[in-house]
């Protein structure tokens, strides 16, 4: 059915609610390429009137792609706890946005709710909301994991240590490996993008990474980042697989694209939980995603890219996982242009994930051809930690010299744990003291008082 708003002597009219979320979504150069984006800045405030007054209801009546095309909209609708959505079944989608920002929406509300939100609901209410509220929900949103450690505790960050490596040559590797943890990285995941999806190369990388942290007693994960059916052989050969990655979009058509489904995805689950590997839980499954996938692969049904994204995380939801991030400025400028669109998307990422219960973190990025620079990463870091982001990327140097692109280093880590008062995941601060790296009050100490981590290390490291 058409939605309606008038402005002055203007009344503009929106066909359906996709169309309606399209226009409703605050301006980025994806949607302005996929032909959806509000053609002024007045049309889109009309939008966005006439969203606060769709009865959230009406998205699970009104399926954006036909249930009977599309997979992860059959899963959103068939997996909704109706009984959980019951306590705001009545709100508009404005009504919604102003629960969530008074001060009823706690904690526990908030994670009781979670199963009762579809991805549309949230995407909806994040149009309607200022940076600075996106930050104020998401905070209140606690989502805690656990394998070896524990994940998303308040009061707490946690980094991916990213030692990528342009040959995945084993030294290059360890070098940077090692440079990370004694800068206090690697709780969330030690974990590779390998060069090549080679069975065998990724095989290697893969008794490497636990290798060390077997050596260092060190209380995290390791990951290889490669495509799910290449772990799937890998586990059948009983190599040492802690995370199960798969990339996912969220329609259908996009995770053909990658060349995955949902029972690819539930096979890789059941057979990574088999492993039994976590020591104090079993979140096994790590996903990344970002807005533009869809686009980019033909495969958005006419959605914009940000409730593509939401969709995204329906799917992340279903395989209960430890870590799930979007990697916002990776794609590039044509699907988010500048700093300013990025900083935009990764807050409602943040927000969209953290409401629907995942363990969100954010790649805090972008590649050298965006109109965008450190200090905007800078910006987007500090908020991201204001907003209680699960974790960050740490890469030497901020510059990722296998994928090429700028990202945030262990050094930025460090100064946001510092001036938020943030720790590390708490098994692994206990590791960083023990070690020498880490004072008792989260301070990092001097590397040459790290004597327990460099005197194991080889001599070609050292």
């Amino acid at each position: 059915m058409p939605y309606r708003h008038t402005i002055g002597h203007q009344t503009y009219v929106f066909a359906d609610l996709k169309t309606l979320l399209a226009r409703a979504t605050p301006l980025r150069s994806g949607d302005v390429l996929a032909g959806v984006a509000a053609a002024t800045y007045e049309e889109r405030v009309a939008a966005q009137f006439a969203l606060a007054d769709v009865p959230l209801r009406d998205f699970l009546n009104e399926a954006l792609i036909p249930y009977e095309q599309d997979e992860v909209t059959r899963l959103i609708l068939d997996t909704h706890d109706a009984a959980a959505f019951a306590p705001i079944s009545h709100f508009t989608v404005g009504q919604l946005r102003d629960w969530l920002v008074s001060e009823a929406a706690d904690t526990a509300t908030l994670q009781a709710l979670a199963s009762g939100l579809t991805p549309e609901m949230v995407a909806a209410v994040s149009k309607l909301l200022r940076n600075q509220e996106l930050i104020g929900v998401a905070r209140r949103c606690e989502v805690i994991t656990r394998f070896r450690n524990t994940l998303g505790l308040r009061g707490h960050l946690a980094t991916r240590l990213q030692p990528n490596h342009p040959t995945d040559d084993a030294r290059g590797i360890a070098a940077s490996l090692v440079d990370g943890l004694l800068y206090g990285s690697g709780d969330a995941v030690i974990g590779i993008n390998p060069a090549t999806d080679n069975p065998k190369a990724v095989s290697n990388l893969l008794y490497l990474l636990d290798a060390v942290r077997e050596q260092y007693a060190i209380p995290t994960q390791s990951c290889v980042l490669c495509h799910v059916t290449t772990t799937l052989q890998l586990i059948a050969q009983q190599a040492p697989v802690d995370l199960t990655f798969q990339s996912i979009g969220g329609t259908e058509a996009t995770n053909t694209s990658f060349g995955i489904s949902l029972s690819l995805l539930q096979e890789a689950w059941e057979a990574t939980l088999a492993l039994g590997r976590g020591t104090l839980g079993s979140n096994v499954m790590y996903f990344e995603t970002g807005q533009g996938s869809s686009l980019s692969a033909n495969a958005h049904h006419g959605l914009d890219q940000q409730t593509c994204e939401a969709r995204a995380y329906a799917v992340a939801r279903r395989f209960k996982p430890l870590l799930v991030n979007t990697v916002v400025g990776f794609i590039g400028p044509e699907y988010l242009y500048d700093g300013k669109q990025i900083i935009r998307a990764a807050l409602e990422d943040h927000f969209c994930g953290k409401l629907l219960g995942l363990p969100m973190g954010v790649d805090v990025c972008y590649t050298n051809h965006a109109e965008a620079d450190q200090d905007d990463m800078d910006t987007l870091l500090t908020l991201l930690g204001v907003a209680g982001c699960n974790y960050i990327m740490g890469i030497p140097g901020a510059d990722d010299i296998m994928l090429g692109y700028q990202s945030t280093s262990f050094h930025d880590a460090l100064y946001l744990r510092q001036v938020l008062g943030l720790r590390p995941a708490p098994e692994f601060e206990a590791w960083l003291h023990h070690q020498g790296i880490f004072s008792k009050q989260g301070e990092l100490l001097p590397a040459s008082s790290a004597a327990k981590l460099l005197g194991q290390l080889p001599l070609a490291l050292r």
